[in-house]
């Protein structure tokens, strides 16, 4: 399963975001593998692409950034599937 993070620095969090984004604490845990990630270019935050099929391994890294992020994590289907549903909803 996919999932989309947005994500924006708390405020006064840039320094110690910074310094964890550096030292390579973004590096998802077993379970969890980033597809892509974007900043935006204000530095106000970004968004995330992952894929995991364990949504708990999911809650447990968003926590671990907590402190210096908020973050909104939901699930998302690809094209394919979302018309593969729309048509079975509304015919093709």
């Amino acid at each position: 399963m996919k999932f989309i993070s947005t994500f924006s620095i708390r405020p006064g969090s840039h320094p110690s975001a910074a310094a964890r984004f550096l030292k390579g604490d973004t590096a998802p845990p077993v379970g969890i593998k980033l597809l892509g990630r974007w900043h935006k270019c204000d530095l106000s935050g970004g968004v995330s692409l992952w894929e995991s099929d364990d949504p708990a391994a999911m809650y447990a890294f968003a926590l671990s950034w907590a402190e210096v992020l908020e973050m909104t994590t939901y699930p998302v289907v690809e094209d394919a599937d979302a018309g593969a549903a729309l048509a079975k909803q509304y015919g093709s």
